[in-house]
């Protein structure tokens, strides 16, 4: 079908499907009537509405509204089974995957732990497809997959930067070998970048298009939205700001043949033992197996472990929970760190809001949080608020299954193409 001439009431329909698409998906079911005082449109025309949606195979009646006076009205839902999605989130220990519907409901999981002998695609299509094997479905029934990794493909070559450690990925055929074995079309993600994508559409940046989300794993990283979307630089590097050259540290120079950088040495979670140790706070204990997080994103990756940013966790932890004396001693010397760096970032950005996230900095709950923010007004020329981020529960993979559901939904609710 021709796309819908602007003016005509052609235009106007996709429109209103569109917008009551939406609606649904941000209220649940919904009634006619209750649709019609949404959109501003009459009864008769959100009776058409829904009946041309339902047809479409985009809406399903899914029950009724009871408990007011007169027959009980119909309710209607987006069709969830419209379409699938799917994402990975690729670390050098693991591949999760994850498939969801079209209201973005998780119907399926896998994860793969990674297989030295194993390659990149190989590792891909079968993490794939244990997932959508899990969800009941076939790869066809996939419209979309982004799959999250630390770095950046450069868009010029197509090689992935700033991720060395991430074994079997530096081949510049890679994308290709990817795109002749996935039968859909794919994207790749930093991500951080898609931890912000989570943020904006589900958790702390809902409603604001200019922020900055600091990220504090296994290594320091930064996602810039700018009017709302992601700034991602020439290369795809913008946000590494483990590089950052920083006050109290030494030049690092070959940045990235070093895979390290001043803004990492100074406030990666590999210090807080020594600047525990230091201020006299007593050692955390040993985490116990699988204790921490999923630690292994960030930007600029060393030798930090899994382990090592579980026990950074508990020293956190621990302080925050006791913020006084040797406790919040530590809250504070580790608050300017993080603080130091991130005044460069403010300066050049001029930020709404800052976003805290990954299991580190989020474990120095509000005690850390507003000693960031404190010593930020000292140190940049502007005052952003500081939030803490809230999506926990695997951001990066939630970031791009809405990234995947983002562009799906524009074309399988485009209803101008029917």
């Amino acid at each position: 079908m021709p796309a819908a001439t602007p003016g005509t009431p052609s235009l106007l329909r996709v429109m209103n499907d569109r917008a009551a698409l939406d609606l649904l998906l941000a209220h649940g079911p919904l009634s006619r009537t209750r649709i019609g005082r949404l959109t501003g449109l009459s009864k008769p025309t959100a009776s058409q509405l829904l009946s041309r949606l339902e047809a479409a195979g985009l809406v399903v009646a899914t029950g009724t509204a009871a408990g007011r006076p007169g027959p009980n009205a119909q309710l209607y839902s987006v069709n969830p089974h419209a379409a699938h999605v799917a994402a990975l989130d690729v670390t050098p220990g693991r591949i999760l995957a994850a498939v969801a519907d079209l209201t973005g409901e998780v119907v399926g999981s896998h994860e793969l732990p990674h297989a030295e002998d194993t390659g990149a695609v190989a590792q891909v299509t079968r993490a794939l497809g244990e997932a959508v094997k899990d969800a009941g479905l076939a790869l066809s029934d996939i419209h979309r997959v982004v799959i999250a990794t630390p770095g950046s493909f450069d868009p010029r070559s197509g090689v992935l930067r700033y991720a060395d450690h991430l074994v079997g990925w530096q081949s510049p055929t890679l994308l290709d070998e990817l795109a002749a074995a996935l039968p859909m079309p794919v994207e790749y993600e930093n991500d951080v970048n898609l931890a912000a994508v989570a943020e904006q559409a589900l958790g702390a940046a809902r409603g604001h298009e200019d922020f900055v989300l600091l990220w504090n794993e296994e290594g320091l990283g930064a996602a810039l939205v700018i009017g709302g979307r992601l700034h991602r630089g020439w290369t795809g590097g913008a946000g590494e700001v483990g590089f950052l050259p920083v006050p109290g540290r030494p030049l690092v120079r070959q940045v990235v043949r070093e895979n390290g950088g001043g803004y990492q040495d100074l406030a990666g979670v590999e210090v807080l033992p020594a600047l525990a140790a230091a201020l006299g706070v007593d050692a955390a204990p040993p985490p116990a197996s699988g204790a921490g997080s999923d630690a292994e994103h960030g930007a600029v990756h060393g030798p930090v472990s899994g382990a090592e940013v579980a026990r950074g966790v508990a020293l956190l932890a621990r302080a925050a929970a006791e913020p006084e004396g040797a406790n919040l001693r530590l809250l504070q010397a580790y608050a300017t760190a993080l603080a130091t760096g991130l005044a460069s970032v403010v300066a050049v950005l001029d930020p709404e809001i800052v976003v805290l996230s990954g299991a580190v900095t989020t474990a120095g709950g509000e005690p850390l949080r507003a000693l960031i923010e404190a010593e930020l007004a000292d140190l940049a020329p502007a005052r952003p608020r500081l939030v803490t981020g809230e999506v926990r529960e695997r951001p990066v993979l939630r970031g791009a299954l809405e990234s995947a559901l983002a562009a799906t939904r524009d074309e399988v609710f485009d209803t101008s193409r029917r």
